[in-house]
Order: structure tokens, then sequence, then C-alpha cells
């Protein structure tokens, strides 16, 4: 993971969850089953990204911030496929999060800015490897740790993700 793309993943969740702004409005580029995908114009240049919500978010009586897994492309970076959470709280400092598809498992280290948290993926050379198992896989299922210990379980529908990651794939 790039340094500058952990503030475009908390400038997304700011944008998400507020309705406000990114440094351009997000134009959506379509909406493929239970994903879609945007683009916008930052600071770094363009940035697409895939992105959707949890079907399932445990445990329930928790209060949270919206949650998204994105998956990013920087055409003038080169960087086709960046996978990152947005979990709807700060995580547990040091921590780390996993994801399952079927029986593929990634790890992904953690990183707080103010009251958001994020995740990416500790190894970039597994992104592509966990991009396969989207486009193979049914359901994901993310796990990670608040900074008050409380572990929380969000499952996504996989439904849409090639179509969406095809689509994003075309930005430029």
């Amino acid at each position: 993971m790039k340094r500058a793309h952990v503030g475009f993943v908390f400038a997304a969740l700011i944008a998400f969850g507020t309705g406000q702004a990114l440094a351009a409005t997000p134009e959506p580029m379509g909406t493929y089953d239970d994903w879609s995908v945007f683009k916008t114009n930052g600071g770094d240049g363009i940035v697409c990204y895939a992105v959707s919500q949890p079907k399932d978010a445990q445990p329930t009586n928790v209060k949270r911030d919206p949650i998204y897994f994105l998956v990013s492309a920087w055409p003038g970076k080169s960087v086709k496929g960046e996978p990152s959470v947005v979990p709807g709280y700060p995580y547990k400092s040091g921590s780390t999060v996993s994801v399952e598809i079927g029986s593929d498992k990634f790890e992904f280290y953690t990183e707080n800015e103010g009251s958001n948290g994020g995740a990416w993926m500790k190894a970039p050379e597994d992104e592509r490897r966990l991009l396969d198992a989207m486009r193979r896989g049914a359901r994901m299922v993310v796990k990670g740790s608040s900074t008050r210990g409380t572990l929380t379980t969000d499952e996504y529908s996989l439904k849409g993700v090639s179509a969406a990651l095809d689509r994003m794939g075309q930005c430029q």
C-alpha cells in the first residue's frame, strides 16, 4: 500500500458517510448487483474504485459509521487493484484484519486517522490472489477488532464483483 492512498480511503469514508465531496464529486460508473464503481479526480490524479457494503455486520449492538470494502485503481500510478477495508470505527492499535473467501485467508494491516480506521493488505503481492478469489467466491468475511477490543465480523456478497472490477479496470 502506498502511503498516499491512505488519505484517499479516509476521504472516501467521509464522502460516503456524509455525502460531501472529495476533491471532486465521485462520478458513478455503474452498479453491478452488490457492487458499485465510482471515479474521482483527486490531488493524486484519477482514482476509480469498486465498493460494497456488508450484507451482515456483527455484533449488531455496536455503534459504527458506514462500513465498506473498496478496491481502488490509480491509472496514473499504475495501481490496478488495491483492496482496503473501512470498518466504521478505529481499529485496535497494532491489530490485523482477516479476510476470508472460502478456504482462502488474507491478512491486512490496520491504520487509524482520528476516529476513522482502515486496513490494507500486508503483502501487496497477495492483492492479485485476493481479487481472483473474490471473482470466484460467493461471499467474503472480514474480521477485525476495535480500539475497545470488540471483534466485528462483516459478511459481503461477491455478486457482481467481477463486472465491477472489470469496469474499474477501464478507468482512465
